[in-house]
């Protein structure tokens, strides 16, 4: 037995309860094996393929490598294992959504899509729903408070992902169980190198999981193509140079200006006229702002206003990071407003506010950014 807990809402199951793992063939889906069929539980595994097809019909993510070790894995617990292809699914919900918005000026976030409309919604439409629960290996858990259900974060704040499964619904939160709730990322490599797990030392995947080893301005590119536009100085309106479009920057950026006398960073975008503002220097006070807009949030368990008055005391996020900030929500006649407590940096349209309690433990929902002052 590993001397590595689960958590109680796992480890309080009957030892007979179905569950549908998804298997990515990274360590940590591996990882969340290992303890389940260490627990006594028999789930049955499941690999997704999402690689997108080009305008010609071929794959650009394969999935070779990663089945193998699904396969390998499958064998060494003596489970049995299927391929769900979903990479249609994947391309009307998420890779759609991920141009639209890039091409109408937004930031988005394919991952948290891809989480919300394919591993814990496409899936559990075809096949999940044919089980009590689905597993996974995301560094997060479920905590139940008053009868209720909520989304919580992981012990490690570096690899916390419930940033990226905050647009959840209380039936997907409901159904879905997180082995690795109560772990770091250097217990999970310990678990794998004891279990002699064959991808034990395999690296994360890092970057979007449809574009594989595709650069993503090169993906952005084919599709959207290039549209050349002015890059002025926000303070002075002085004209520095020339991008190839504004869908491949965004607010906050810093990279890729190839502007001299920097560093530069892109703090507001015209879109109809396909002008970028900068600013200069190491941290321009032009890139930083103190209220944070949404016109909707999509909480998870309930609605914060339908219980309590507004203001609410809260943290939040803006982007994937380990840092939670503090802030004070209000309930507006149109929409959200968040005031943080210190300026945050690179507020970009299209990211998600990520709302969280005073702890930082249950994170409430999340809802897409209109705007930033």
């Amino acid at each position: 037995m590993t001397k590595y807990p689960l958590p109680e809402t796992v480890q309080s199951l009957p030892r007979d309860t179905s569950i549908a793992l998804l298997l990515s063939g990274g360590v940590d889906s591996a990882v969340a094996l290992h303890l389940l069929v260490e627990a006594g539980f028999k789930p049955d595994l499941f690999y997704i393929r999402i690689g997108m097809e080009d305008q010609e019909g071929q794959i650009t993510c394969t999935a070779e490598e990663d089945l193998e070790m699904v396969a390998l894995l499958a064998r060494k617990y003596h489970l049995s294992y299927q391929e769900v292809d979903l990479h249609k699914d994947y391309w009307e919900r998420v890779v759609s959504y991920t141009l639209n918005s890039v091409k109408a000026g937004l930031t988005p976030n394919p991952d948290m899509m891809c989480n919300k409309f394919i591993k814990f919604g496409v899936f559990h439409e075809r096949v999940g729903c044919h089980y009590d629960y689905t597993a996974s290996g995301h560094y997060a858990s479920t905590e139940v408070v008053n009868g209720k259900v909520y989304l919580a974060t992981a012990p490690d704040p570096v690899k916390d992902q419930t940033d990226f499964l905050a647009q959840m619904n209380l039936r997907q939160i409901s159904h879905v169980l997180f082995p690795l709730g109560c772990l770091n990322k250097h217990e999970v490599r310990e678990i794998a190198l004891e279990a002699n797990l064959p991808n034990a030392l395999r690296k994360d995947s890092q970057g979007i999981c449809f574009l594989g080893k595709i650069d993503y301005n090169q993906f952005v590119k084919q599709h959207l193509g290039t549209k050349k536009g002015k890059i002025i100085e926000l303070e002075t309106g002085k004209e520095l140079g020339e991008h190839e479009g504004y869908w491949f920057h965004t607010i906050g950026q810093r990279k890729g200006l190839k502007l001299s006398g920097g560093p530069w960073f892109v703090v507001k975008k015209d879109c109809p006229r396909n002008v970028l503002y900068v600013s200069r220097g190491y941290d321009p006070l032009t890139q930083y702002g103190t209220k944070i807009y949404c016109q909707e949030i999509d909480f998870i368990t309930e609605n914060l206003f339908a219980i309590s008055s507004s203001p609410l005391q809260i943290t939040f996020k803006v982007r994937h990071t380990p840092e939670f900030t503090k802030g004070v929500l209000h309930k507006l006649e149109n929409g959200y407003l968040i005031e943080s407590e210190k300026p945050i940096q690179g507020i970009a349209p299209g990211q998600f506010a990520v709302i969280y309690d005073t702890d930082s433990r249950l994170c409430f929902g999340s809802g897409p950014i209109e705007r930033g002052e």
